[in-house]
């Protein structure tokens, strides 16, 4: 068996919700998860994408996604493609398919002219770090991950 990767579809959009769903189920984020199944279909395949995926077949099934969008950098002065979400089901791990979409989504940055593939990962999932130090990825520890949301989005807006 191999893995098969393609473009999502809007009638993916079930799916897609599902796999999100079950990623944060793992990571015991589920109460954080505001995403819906209509709003996967509106955001990532309405008339302006806010995101585009990738899914991972394995043997007809859907074993795993990719989350992504295009960002621009001043350092590299070119777009970048940010990877939101990456998730693969229990049972396909270990197959090579956090590779294959990996390797899909290198594929498309450079097709696209990027200057960096980038992400973040959950501090204490070392599994996931390992993996992809592995694929050659660098943790940038000089750049922790700073954001306002909420009341505090709100307070600083006024």
């Amino acid at each position: 068996m191999s893995t098969v990767i393609r473009p999502a579809r809007e009638d993916d959009a079930p799916v897609i919700f599902e796999l999100l769903k079950a990623s944060a189920i793992e990571q015991g984020n589920l109460h954080e998860l505001c995403v819906d199944e209509q709003a996967v279909r509106d955001d990532g395949f309405g008339p302006t994408p806010r995101f585009q995926a990738i899914l991972a077949e394995w043997d007809g099934q859907v074993a795993g996604f990719a989350l992504y969008y295009f960002n621009y950098s001043t350092w590299v002065s070119r777009n970048g493609l940010y990877l939101e979400d990456l998730y693969v089901g229990p049972e396909f791990r270990r197959r090579g398919v956090a590779r294959s979409l990996m390797e899909k989504l290198a594929a498309i940055a450079i097709d696209r002219g990027c200057g960096r593939l980038q992400w973040v990962v959950k501090r204490e999932n070392e599994r996931a770090k390992s993996f992809y130090r592995s694929l050659g990825a660098v943790e940038l520890t000089q750049w922790p991950l700073m954001w306002l949301t909420g009341g505090t989005l709100t307070k600083l807006a006024r």
